[in-house]
């Protein structure tokens, strides 16, 4: 799948939105990526997942176990995982920190690949792979449907995207003017109580 490819997906669910966005990294941009829509659909994940699928057992080999945050790492991450034949488990916030709970392990040896939906700034792979660095198991790298940051983000390992993007953001105090002239909307789950 090319970029046009994916985002015509996400068009597709309705979740391709225009506006004046709060991001999960608390910077502010004109296009939100309402991926809940698109994975609300299975044959829409399916599509999306197996694309990425493909894309990963070329880079990585044989998968045993995919990882990723709650919430935004839980559907691609059971759907990639589900495409790779390998276990799916997820992270989840515990006095702010991710921590694998549930009974979820990864034994010796194990490769473990991290699973997002969307990198921004790369802060939730990186506390995932921090969490993983407190487990056996070898990280082999990383996956998200769209990469929002084009390859800029740090997300502490190797990361394959199905699609990369380059959609503007910015710093709140530093809006473009018909951008500071919307109501700003923050539609994502970090920081929710």
């Amino acid at each position: 799948m090319t970029n046009d490819d994916v985002l015509a997906v996400f068009r597709e669910a309705g979740a391709l939105l225009e506006g004046h966005f709060i991001l999960s990294s608390g910077r502010r941009s004109p296009v939100f990526l309402q991926k809940a829509l698109v994975f609300s659909q299975p044959e829409l994940s399916e599509r999306l997942c197996k694309a990425l699928a493909e894309k990963l057992t070329t880079t990585f080999g044989k998968i045993d176990v995919v990882a990723g945050p709650a919430v935004g790492g839980i559907i691609p991450g059971y759907e990639l995982a589900r495409q790779l034949k390998a276990r799916a488990i997820f992270a989840e916030r515990v006095d702010g920190k991710l921590q694998f709970r549930r009974g979820f392990a990864i034994a010796e040896g194990e490769k473990v690949l991290i699973a997002e939906d969307i990198v921004t700034t790369g802060l939730s792979f990186r506390e995932t792979v921090e969490a993983l660095d407190r487990l056996p198991g070898d990280v082999v790298g990383g996956a998200c449907i769209i990469d929002r940051s084009s390859g800029k983000a740090d997300v502490g390992c190797k990361l394959v995207s199905l699609a990369a993007v380059d959609f503007p953001d910015y710093d709140a105090n530093d809006l473009p003017a018909e951008l500071a002239a919307m109501e700003a909307v923050k539609p994502g789950s970090r920081g929710l109580a």
